[in-house]
């Protein structure tokens, strides 16, 4: 293939994927914009056009409204929600990680029954473990608190399964060295895998905080008290029997997307190597 037929292929890709990427962050922008229009702005131009995506009249209000509500304080929600993703995510990582290791490196009784066990459980819609769990964090005493928000998604079959794949190529001549040296299987994690294991570890961190960052059904049916509820379940609540309060809503998730995007900008370079390592496709 001559240079300039190269140069060409790559044009076509570059303006390919230029395309795609319009059509995917269009809806977006148009969120955003709506975030700055009036409610009664928002579904008034809905012929292409510039009006339909640049606000006619600017306004904060939307903005001002969701922080200056008293009986909705939005900027507790996030703070809810950052804590609870945060803390998720850190152990998480740790346990999950922990749990990866023994079953890619370590040998004990009946290692592939438990494994393919916890992966069988992938295949179990949510809804049909939530009543059991919802039944068990309250016989805990749970309700109403943030124990049954972190609790109960630490544990993760996907994050295990994802972290197994990688652990699985590391070389095992490398451990039996370091066993043959002194080292405990403790050390060998903290001092060998984990430093390794960086991208995939920032890949699944992505994932879970971004997985708990959306979450929404678990924590409307365990959080009864305004001040403990997270983002995506405040959000819902602008929906009310007297309206939609679309501005409030654009308003709010646009608000709401921001640490996912600059998490993921600061990131998208471990994860992409994280999946890419791992050999998981998505």
């Amino acid at each position: 293939m001559t240079k300039a037929a190269r140069a060409g292929t790559a044009l076509i890709r570059t303006l390919f994927m230029a395309a795609i990427a319009v059509l995917v962050l269009l809806p977006v922008f148009w969120m955003v914009m709506s975030s700055f229009r009036t409610h009664e702005e928002i579904f008034k131009y809905t012929k292409l056009g510039w009006h339909m995506f640049f606000p006619v009249h600017w306004t904060l209000d939307n903005y001002i409204d969701i922080f200056t509500d008293a009986s909705k304080p939005f900027g507790r929600y996030m703070l809810n929600t950052l804590v609870v993703a945060a803390v998720v995510t850190t152990l998480g990582l740790l346990v999950n990680s922990l749990a990866a290791f023994a079953f890619a490196k370590l040998r004990f009784p009946f290692k592939r029954v438990l494994l393919a066990l916890f992966l069988s459980s992938l295949v179990i819609p949510y809804e049909a473990i939530m009543i059991p769990q919802y039944l068990l964090v309250q016989e805990l005493d749970w309700i109403n608190s943030f124990k049954a928000l972190i609790v109960p998604q630490i544990v993760w079959v996907f994050g295990i399964f994802l972290l197994v794949q990688f652990f699985a190529d590391i070389p095992r001549d490398i451990l039996d060295a370091a066993r043959m040296d002194g080292a405990g299987w403790t050390r060998i994690y903290f001092k060998i895998v984990l430093p390794g294991a960086v991208p995939s570890l920032i890949t699944l961190g992505v994932i879970t905080f971004l997985n708990q960052w959306d979450s929404f059904l678990w924590p409307l049916v365990v959080i009864n008290e305004e001040k403990k509820q997270v983002i995506q379940v405040a959000i819902a609540s602008f929906q009310s029997l007297r309206g939609i309060s679309w501005g409030k809503i654009m308003a709010a998730t646009s608000v709401s997307s921001l640490p996912i995007v600059v998490v993921f900008l600061f990131l998208q370079r471990y994860y992409v190597q994280g999946i890419t390592m791992t050999g998981v496709k998505g």
